[in-house]
């Protein structure tokens, strides 16, 4: 779960790390008597709050919201209303949102901090060792995928313990990366400190800071925050779970969570319906490599009943631009028969006027395909992935 960067300072703040002064505002006068108590003379940041990255290379898609980007400095109190209403209830398109966008319900006014210098600070949990991982970089308001993919040694990488935290020796990792001198161990070990303290604390999977800045007295300021929490753990959080916006997401998204499924959407007209993350980047490499493109794909989990399993299955075969779709389930937990009836249940609701491939693979398999089989539902059966991809394809020729 993701939630907006003012409620991500909010936490930050309670487990001591030092954030500027800010306030959440609604409308264009609102904005402005936050800003009236933040400070008398300014400068101010106005900051969008959408769940996107790259909010002040963005652009509205209305012209009545100017050519400035998400984030705004303002130097004159009697700019805020303007610059507000500019960016209120409009739709703001970053590189993370897709061209669609999305829209601007709420501003958050900071006070304006002066840094001296700047740069990226990002803790994921990286399931290849496994361990929390620190990322270090100098490039700032950057996508840190973009940067590891073109600039790998821009950025540093350091495995923490959770019985240990962050040492010393780390902390002269960091300081000779970013070429600053010992002075600053005391702030960054307090800052990291605490930063690691909040990560695990929290059950987070990634917090990311982009920037961090030094303040003339040498104290480290999160001058902007995101944090996604393992949704697995909100049970112990219900604190957090409160903050999740069903406004940052589309109809089936949302219908999707509400299945306890994951559903992405993308730029093909292949459906995928997998059990798995592995299965699901599998299924669309693949689908690429055989010249398609996937438009959506539905993670299903176990435990799960027919029912949800086939609300789940039905965003797929409602989608406009899906003309195919490719099932491929590993059963286990989550066992093939129970796909099988879901389908059944998605179809006589909605029809099924396309291709459908399945390739399933273990618990129940044969139970599964004889359940479809029956059915008289025009599905083709595969007994690989590759074989599957290659059955959609020639389907979707035939249907050209």
């Amino acid at each position: 779960m993701n939630i907006h960067e003012y409620q991500a300072k909010k936490i930050l703040a309670q487990y001591g790390i030092v954030v500027p002064d800010g306030g959440i505002a609604y409308t264009p006068a609102e904005a402005k008597r936050v800003a009236q108590k933040l400070s008398s003379r300014g400068p101010w940041m106005l900051k969008s709050q959408i769940q996107s990255g790259a909010r002040a290379g963005g652009h509205f898609i209305t012209h009545d919201a100017g050519g400035r980007g998400g984030i705004r400095q303002v130097t004159q109190i009697t700019n805020i209303p303007y610059e507000t209403a500019q960016m209120l209830n409009n739709t703001l398109v970053t590189e993370q949102t897709g061209p669609q966008g999305k829209l601007v319900t709420k501003v958050y006014v900071e006070k304006f901090e002066e840094a001296r210098h700047l740069f990226y600070a990002g803790m994921i949990i990286d399931s290849t060792v496994p361990a929390i991982t620190l990322l270090i970089s100098d490039v700032i308001n950057e996508d840190i995928l973009k940067i590891a993919y073109r600039k790998r040694d821009s950025i540093l990488r350091i495995r923490l313990r959770f019985d240990v935290g962050i040492d010393n020796e780390q902390i002269m990792q960091i300081l000779d990366f970013l070429t600053l001198d010992k002075s600053y161990a005391p702030a960054f070990r307090d800052f990291f400190g605490k930063l690691l303290f909040t990560f695990i604390n929290l059950d987070a999977l990634m917090i990311e800071i982009n920037p961090v800045g030094i303040l003339p007295d040498k104290k480290l300021i999160a001058l902007d925050a995101k944090i996604s929490f393992d949704n697995n753990a909100l049970f112990r959080h219900p604190d957090i779970a409160k903050m999740f916006d069903v406004y940052e997401y589309d109809s089936r998204t949302l219908r999707a969570m509400n299945c306890g499924f994951r559903y992405n959407e993308f730029d093909g007209n292949i459906g995928c319906i997998v059990n798995g993350s592995g299965l699901a980047l599998e299924a669309m490499d693949l689908i690429k490599e055989a010249g398609m493109a996937t438009a959506c794909s539905l993670n299903i989990r176990g435990g799960v009943d027919k029912d949800k399993i086939a609300d789940g299955i039905k965003l797929i075969m409602t989608n406009p631009r899906v003309e195919g779709i490719l099932i491929n389930i590993l059963g286990g937990f989550l066992r093939c028969n129970l796909i099988a009836e879901g389908i059944l249940i998605a179809s006589q609701d909605v029809g099924l006027n396309m291709p459908l491939i399945i390739r399933f693979e273990g618990t129940n398999r044969e139970e599964a395909k004889n359940i479809l089989l029956q059915s008289k539902l025009p599905i083709i059966f595969a007994d690989t992935i590759n074989e599957a991809v290659y059955q959609l394809g020639e389907q979707m020729k035939d249907n050209d």
